[in-house]
């Protein structure tokens, strides 16, 4: 058992509101107790002297975690629940206290955003930045279809053999054993672009006359990659799709299908500060139709 939280932040929002409901489900699936939390993110500027030290009011005094605790009552089946409010800029402070969580779970906007916007600073701060895992929970507008088909028993695992890091792969089999599901791991290898225009980029392409070579060597590849995996796992049924197919493109597909897509973060940051996630993760975070775990390395 992980004695670290799940953390998860609310802002009154409907998108925060949704994931509060996916991490309440992560919790009790980790045996882990979730911590809500909620930023103040205009308390500092309103404090009246520099240097003044905060004062944090009691929960049941901060509207938005009053009305958590109280959709909460009557409820069985939920893990512990802690309660907290903290001042400050909201991506700072959640990358903050990832450090000492084993999951972040955030809505893709917040209250703030543009109605317009795919995907919210805050989560797309804490994807690229955070130590732990994050799960971007899409707004309901983007699920919609998919939900109306209910749970799928299925996790997705975006693999690259040779760039993926073990971290994300281990997390996408602990999920799927958590949630007695299959594990789907979907690898692609480019191909030309007038072949993906052709095909629309989303599905499988008919691909080259390299196609088989280059389909052998990748399932080879992906196979020895996953057999520590599949060994630890092995009550985990893992489907391996190897395709000709826009990476990006071929994992949105599969969040149609998923209950949870996992990928890796890109490990290749100009610096510390650096808000690079990797094109493939990004684009799914902005078009999948299932939450996305983005796994640091």
């Amino acid at each position: 058992m992980n004695s670290l939280p799940v953390i998860t932040a609310v802002d009154g929002s409907d998108h925060s509101l949704k994931a509060l409901e996916w991490a309440l489900d992560a919790a009790r699936r980790r045996n882990a107790e979730l911590l809500v939390v909620h930023i103040r993110a205009d308390y500092v500027k309103a404090l009246p002297l520099p240097g003044a030290l905060p004062v944090m009011p009691p929960v049941d005094e901060v509207p938005v975690l009053a009305a958590v605790r109280e959709s909460f009552e009557g409820r069985t089946g939920l893990p512990p629940v802690r309660y907290s409010t903290v001042d400050g800029s909201p991506a700072s402070a959640l990358i903050e206290l990832a450090d000492e969580a084993q999951l972040l779970v955030l809505g893709s906007r917040g209250r703030g955003g543009f109605a317009s916007l795919l995907l919210g600073s805050v989560s797309r701060a804490c994807t690229a930045r955070a130590a732990c895992p994050v799960v971007v929970v899409p707004h309901a507008a983007r699920t919609e279809a998919v939900e109306a088909a209910g749970t799928f028993g299925r996790v997705a695992l975006g693999l690259a053999p040779e760039e993926t890091a073990d971290a994300a792969v281990e997390f996408a089999f602990e999920e799927a054993q958590r949630r007695s599901a299959g594990l789907q791991v979907v690898t692609t290898y480019p191909v030309p672009f007038s072949t993906l225009a052709l095909m629309g980029g989303y599905t499988d392409a008919v691909g080259t006359p390299e196609s088989p070579r280059v389909e052998k060597s990748l399932a080879e590849a992906q196979d020895e990659r996953l057999r520590a995996f599949t060994g630890r796992y092995a009550d985990v049924a893992v489907e391996k799709v190897v395709t000709a197919a826009d990476a990006a493109g071929r994992l949105v597909v599969a969040s149609q299908t998923a209950d949870l897509l996992v990928v890796g973060r890109h490990r290749r940051r100009v610096n510390a500060d650096s808000f690079l996630v990797g094109s493939a993760a990004n684009a799914v975070l902005l078009h999948a139709q299932c939450p996305v775990a983005v796994v640091p390395a």
